[in-house]
């Protein structure tokens, strides 16, 4: 039985579709749910390229944070009322923020989409749900979409 379940979201189909698998959970337990989503500073990202025009990094974070903001309110739309959720914009690595928050909200169970909002996010900032599948003390329900190719659409580890 889970008490606390931490579903993270980037706005992918992945995560829309393990945002639902985390209310259905969330029914069944009678549990709290959290929703985060991580905005990455755009410090962290590596820019490549012989020429790189000047980039306003505090405008480049204000969108981006307001692109998180925009896509956490939409996921705690999706969530019924009678589920009791909390909603939290962290910042700085995914998987690392993911791990922090489920060891300081005291979560018993973390659910996330196998897959983010595209390869590019992949290559700068490694699996997010590879990493958080493999450090987390709790455990990890890993959401796939329909046709992908996967044992029975999702997978844990405790």
């Amino acid at each position: 039985m889970f008490h606390r379940i931490l579903v993270a979201t980037d706005g992918s189909e992945h995560a829309g579709r393990a945002l639902r698998e985390a209310i259905d959970l969330a029914k069944c337990n009678n549990a709290k749910l959290t929703v985060m989503t991580v905005a990455v500073k755009p410090s962290t990202l590596v820019v490549g390229g012989p020429v790189v025009p000047p980039l306003d990094f505090g405008a480049l974070e204000e969108a981006i944070e307001t692109e998180h903001r925009r896509l956490l309110d939409a996921a705690i739309d999706e969530v019924p009322q009678e589920i009791s959720v909390e909603k939290l914009l962290a910042h700085g690595l995914p998987a690392r923020a993911i791990l922090e928050e489920s060891r300081r909200g005291r979560h018993d169970l973390i659910v996330l989409g196998s897959r983010g909002r595209g390869d590019m996010g992949a290559i700068l900032l490694g699996s997010v749900s590879h990493r958080v599948l493999h450090d987390s003390r709790v455990p990890v329900l890993i959401i796939h979409v329909d046709g992908e190719t996967s044992r029975g659409g999702s997978e844990a580890s405790t």
